[in-house]
């Protein structure tokens, strides 16, 4: 019997379950529209959906602020349609891994309404971090910490004073919005809760949790100022800056150990972490053998279209798994980032190199991750001022946009405004050019950037070739890159040059753009064996 477990080499493909498919015509994805395109990633070939936050929630950040983290929020769907959901994932070959958010709550989680009604010191506030502020009247933030959406990451309660009345009392501690209070992991209620919320879903049949923040849980002892000052505000999401004392602070470590403990009853289950940690040994201890099992380390998103700039990223993200001994785990956009498409140039070029990057990232051992929408090389939709929704455009006076572009559903088919969504108006408005992306527009063309990552996802499935756990570096032309998968015959090669180049020895499996007869043209990528 192998050793290998599913989630080593899978094809996992995220779904944004408000953007995926509407099934009742509100214009909010719901996961009975998840269920109704379960053959659509079956045919795409993937093994196995992430789906982000259907718990109760506010929706104060579209589900990421969690007021009950054993339940179906109405929007969504019910448990019947979650079970049923599960159930039928898994008759189609399907693993189902949900987000698992053990950072913070919502304020509107029964805690911390319990926390806000007490006074301070009590048992109910003691689930949470609150601090008396500084200055004379406690009027200034217990320190300088910001919020990763904008402004300081403490927010003021009110507290009864000695008459009896309410009135500004002490603050309490949010990394993201103030509707997402920071929970404090010294609290052995928050261990046990997390303990209940694994067992819950676990024991309905889920394969595994994707661990929001994976880095943040832990505080240092008394939560000293942050010497980084608003310069780890800058850093922008997905890439905090390592020493900020907000993140990856040794106690997490613990929290991780009690996930993979509680797995590790569950065989077959799998824990993946959102990892924003820079240095390469402090990622390596998220994955150790008796943590999580994968991580995003997002160097590979993060990597401009440049062939030295790439290398490093995918050396780096080598490294990082390597000494803990753990396979590596690639994505190239989800929820949080610009799509490709755009963030590679926009246009006919953008889509150029999102199709070659895809490539790179399918070559490379280990675990990927395709964000929905990626394989029809969507780009980032351009979204008007007011039909912006993410929390971070308020939070931060306007000053940025957030994450809505990225966010827009998916075009299935038809025309606009729905294109198939749904029946009603989609909760962020779809631009024109999506109707000529569809899926079902798509299906057909056998040039499509749909049908050649199906193609692609098939060969990484299937090919002798997609085996070995490391990476062997050729010698290419300036601006270019190739690499063979350690102890196969595959080879990877990319042109980030503006010429075009000679091809690598070998037969050609699949190339991401049109080849000019042995010649690699620029923005292009070519599997060979």
């Amino acid at each position: 019997m192998s050793s290998v477990q599913w989630w080593q080499n899978a094809v996992v493909y995220q779904v944004y379950v408000r953007s995926f498919s509407d099934s009742d015509g509100d214009g909010v994805g719901d996961l009975e529209g998840v269920r109704s395109r379960l053959g659509y990633l079956e045919l795409l070939g993937v093994d196995a959906l992430w789906l982000t936050p259907f718990f109760t929630s506010p929706m104060a950040d579209h589900g990421y602020d969690v007021a009950d983290p054993r339940s179906v929020d109405p929007v969504f769907g019910d448990l019947r349609t979650f079970d049923a959901l599960v159930t039928d994932a898994h008759e189609h070959g399907l693993r189902v891994a949900i987000d698992l958010v053990p950072n913070h709550t919502s304020t509107e989680h029964e805690w911390f309404r319990a926390a806000l009604d007490s006074v301070p010191g009590s048992p109910e506030r003691a689930r949470y971090h609150f601090r008396r502020g500084r200055g004379e009247e406690g009027e200034l933030p217990p320190n300088n910490w910001t919020s990763m959406f904008g402004g300081p990451a403490w927010t003021r309660a009110l507290d009864l004073d000695a008459a009896g009345e309410w009135a500004p009392g002490g603050w309490y501690l949010h990394l993201l919005s103030p509707d997402q209070p920071d929970l404090n992991w010294t609290n052995p209620e928050v261990w046990a809760d997390l303990e209940k919320t694994l067992r819950f879903w676990l024991d309905r049949g889920i394969d595994g949790f994707r661990v929001h923040m994976a880095h943040g849980m832990s505080k240092p002892d008394g939560l000293p100022d942050n010497r980084g000052g608003d310069e780890a505000a800058a850093a922008g999401w997905l890439a905090p800056i390592d020493g900020d004392p907000r993140f990856d602070h040794d106690g997490v470590h613990d929290v991780h150990r009690m996930i993979r403990a509680v797995l590790d009853h569950y065989p077959g289950r799998t824990a993946i972490g959102e990892i924003t940690v820079g240095d390469d040994e402090r990622f390596a201890r998220y994955v150790r053998s008796d943590e999580l099992h994968l991580g995003f380390n997002f160097r590979l998103l993060r990597a401009p279209f440049d062939a030295h700039a790439v290398r490093e990223a995918i050396e780096h993200s080598l490294a990082a798994v390597k000494w803990a001994g753990a396979p590596p785990t690639w994505t190239l956009s989800n929820h949080d980032a610009p799509r490709p498409a755009s963030r590679y140039g926009g246009g006919a070029l953008g889509r150029a190199r999102a199709r070659a990057m895809t490539l790179v990232e399918l070559a490379l051992p280990g675990a990927v991750c395709l964000y929905n929408g990626e394989e029809l090389g969507l780009p980032d939709a351009e979204l008007p001022d007011a039909e912006l929704q993410d929390p971070i455009w308020e939070l931060s006076g306007h000053a940025e946009r957030g994450r809505d572009s990225c966010r827009v559903p998916m075009p299935w088919e038809g025309d606009a405004p729905g294109y198939g969504f749904t029946s009603g108006q989609p909760w962020l408005p779809m631009p024109p050019e999506y109707g000529e992306l569809t899926v079902a527009g798509q299906l057909e063309d056998t040039t499509s950037t749909l049908s050649l990552i199906r193609r692609a996802v098939e060969l990484r499935k299937t090919h002798p070739a997609f085996k070995g756990d490391g990476v062997e570096w050729f010698g290419a032309p300036s601006g270019c890159l190739a690499f063979r998968r350690a102890g196969s015959t595959l080879v990877c090669a990319l042109n980030a040059s503006t010429d075009a180049v000679p091809l690598p020895p070998g037969d050609l499996l699949l190339a991401s753009g049109k080849l000019n007869g042995n010649l690699l043209p620029p923005d292009t990528a070519a599997w060979l064996a």
